[in-house]
């Protein structure tokens, strides 16, 4: 049995299958999932699992090169924004793009997958580049 945190075989299969400069979504439970986009549904009912658990693990497993999100989650200011902006000082997540949610959603076109989650707090979502650990 693994020893890392990271139990789901779908998702830990992503990530090892991941390129430098390849996209990962982890969404809250309202992101639409353009056709032709993997999914990986961890969601279960509303909050499980969180946007901030799920992204605490995926990072346990995934070298971060940068991160996307949709500019409006400044002006809402989900409870999962405090744990970015934490994430994002201790450069865990890299350096950090701002865009539209409409140009957000646009981009998850060009992902490999997204990660459904439970969350249910608005503009609860990141696309994750991948980087290198070399």
């Amino acid at each position: 049995m693994k020893k890392a945190p990271l139990l789901n075989i779908a998702l830990s299969r992503l990530i090892a299958s991941l390129g430098h400069g390849e996209m990962l979504v982890i969404g809250d439970a309202g992101l639409p999932v353009p056709p032709g986009v993997e999914l990986i549904d961890l969601a279960l009912t509303q909050g499980v699992p969180d946007f901030v658990s799920t992204l605490r693990v995926v990072l346990s497993e995934m070298q971060v090169e940068s991160h996307v999100l949709a500019e409006e989650i400044l002006q809402k200011r989900p409870p999962a924004l405090e744990h970015l902006e934490a994430l994002t000082i201790q450069g865990d997540l890299g350096q950090r793009r701002l865009l539209s949610h409409e140009a957000f959603k646009a981009l998850s076109r060009q992902a490999k997958a997204v990660v459904r989650t439970g969350e249910c707090q608005p503009y609860s979502n990141v696309i994750l580049v991948a980087g290198v650990t070399f």
